[in-house]
């Protein structure tokens, strides 16, 4: 596999953009939990080394990329829990995380990258979507780091409010483990209801029901 570059970033600042944005997010098949967007612009000046798309790395190369990229760049994340999924379904969440992102970046974007084929309806900005660009382009590949690093985070935390659900190990994909903890203790809150097994499963879990809020 190819490291990401900032080629792409480098042709539009040639052509008079000056905050390129790329954004990737995470948590899109997950069982439970939200699906976490992340919004990054790169310093061109400081670009940490070993940037690739988060899933080619390891916990720990994350973590130490991670701590890099919130200290050299602009960036931001955007979240949308399970019941805006439920409501909106998961590709509007996954859409209406990317806008929050956005919005809430300390530097406006003029252009922005994301990965994927779909582009968000919601932006101003010139927009293009570019499949696989967590692997070819350095700041959706940022993006997908702090993504994926700001939700693994978010699910270890609930892991201390529904131990018996497993998160720290799963972060809510639907792992057999987490399945099974499913059939013996039926949903809680950070659980899809929209989602297959979900669908199927009372309305009421068999566990208390706790009040949970995000963090960045």
């Amino acid at each position: 596999m190819t490291s990401p570059t900032f080629e792409r970033e480098n042709h539009l600042l040639t052509r008079g953009y000056a905050a390129i944005a790329g954004i990737d997010e995470v948590g899109r098949g997950c069982l439970a939990g939200p699906v976490v967007a992340a919004a990054v612009i790169l310093n061109p000046l400081s670009i940490p080394e070993g940037l690739k798309d988060s899933k080619a790395l390891t916990a720990l190369q994350r973590e130490r990329l991670y701590t890099q990229l919130v200290d050299q760049c602009s960036w931001a994340v955007g979240f949308s829990d399970a019941s805006q999924i439920d409501d909106i379904n998961i590709r509007q969440a996954t859409f209406l995380a990317m806008d929050e992102a956005v919005k809430t970046l300390p530097t406006a974007p003029d252009y922005i990258l994301v990965d994927g084929c779909d582009i968000p309806p919601r932006f101003t900005q010139p927009i293009e979507a570019i499949v696989k660009g967590d692997q070819c382009v350095a700041s959706i590949a940022a993006a997908s780091i702090i993504a994926k690093v700001t939700r693994d985070r978010w699910m270890y935390a609930q892991d201390k409010n529904y131990p018996m659900y497993g998160f720290a190990q799963h972060v809510g994909y639907g792992t057999p483990a987490h399945r099974a903890a499913l059939q013996k203790w039926g949903p809680c809150p950070l659980h899809r209801r929209s989602f297959s097994p979900l669908r199927q499963m009372p309305e009421n879990g068999r566990i208390c029901h706790k009040k949970l809020t995000f963090f960045s």
